[in-house]
């Protein structure tokens, strides 16, 4: 239910500081399955909600990290959509009632088209929705969405739960080579977050071992040229994780596992999301490898680390 690794998350150009990741559904259990997602493909595709785990036991395994770490933001975010889980609302509400920690909600956007789910979200203080297609047929390419889903219906609720929510709302798009990326395509995206009017637009490109082993990113200078044809308040999503606390007495071997459950990464991510001296980071790496509980990766040239399986 919940990772016990302590992430920077949502966005990569703008960390939200050490995050609790809190994970409510089970892995892979989605929506949509997304060709670049760095969890690997949805093994469970489906838009009914449900109450995954007991309300009391995830609430308990957070009140114990919370009593052991200093925390920036709770985080809802996971290997899949966080808002399948029908007890999502009365989570953040204990959360934000019990702990006093911002709550931040990072979610697909596809299940916004439910009003329950956007009361539920209202009593969050960020929310991350994506959005990485503004047309039906780019909409089934790359998130290779649920039959049930309505790409449109999807940009009109994103617009209706802007204009109620009081929180703070970074739009994230995704950008995938060859498949998301034509010119006309991304006018189109332009003019729905015009629609939408998040507080920023964050892009984003394939950085991460993806699903599907074509789907490759966009070079620096294409990212630019969108960058600027969105507007005030987009940027460029920086892979590189902003450097956290220095913190002791974890253990290198577990800290660096746990970590790598949640995403790829590479050694420089772990130096920096992990704040542990790079002289016990690398022979702890180096263990976890011989042991086969951590396997290498190469993706566009870049060294990844993931468990074996992934």
């Amino acid at each position: 239910m919940i990772r016990s690794s302590y992430v920077y998350g949502p966005v990569p150009s703008r960390r939200l500081g050490l995050s609790l990741g809190v994970s409510i559904i089970p892995r892979k259990t989605c929506t949509i399955d997304c060709v670049y997602c760095q969890c690997g493909r949805t093994t469970r595709r489906t838009l009914k909600r449900e109450p995954f785990y007991p309300v009391e036991d995830i609430v308990e395994q957070v009140r114990q990290a919370v009593a052991t770490h200093e925390l920036d933001f709770i985080t809802f975010s996971g290997e899949g959509e966080p808002t399948l889980n029908s007890d999502i609302g009365r989570l953040i509400r204990r959360f934000k009632a019990e702990f006093r920690v911002p709550v931040a909600v990072i979610t697909n956007s596809t299940l916004m088209t439910d009003p329950a789910v956007r009361r539920a979200l209202y009593r969050a203080d960020l929310v991350v929705p994506s959005l990485d297609a503004a047309d039906q047929a780019t909409f089934r390419k790359v998130n290779r969405a649920h039959q049930g889903l309505v790409v449109e219906d999807i940009i009109q609720s994103l617009v209706t739960f802007r204009r109620h929510f009081r929180g703070r709302m970074w739009l994230e798009v995704m950008l995938v080579r060859d498949v998301n990326d034509a010119p006309a395509h991304v006018v189109k995206l332009r003019q729905a977050a015009w629609r939408i009017r998040p507080d920023r637009v964050h892009l984003n490109t394939v950085v991460r071992p993806p699903a599907e082993s074509w789907a490759g990113p966009l070079d620096r200078d294409d990212l630019e040229q969108v960058r600027v044809l969105f507007g005030p308040g987009t940027e460029i999503a920086d892979s590189a994780l902003r450097r956290a606390k220095r913190r002791t007495g974890q253990d290198p071997e577990r800290a660096i596992y746990e970590l790598v459950r949640n995403r790829p990464v590479t050694f420089a991510d772990m130096e920096r999301s992990l704040g542990i001296d790079p002289r016990l980071l690398k022979p702890a790496l180096g263990r976890l490898l011989k042991q086969r509980r951590v396997r290498r990766v190469r993706f566009w040239g870049k060294e990844f680390f993931e468990p074996p399986g992934a």
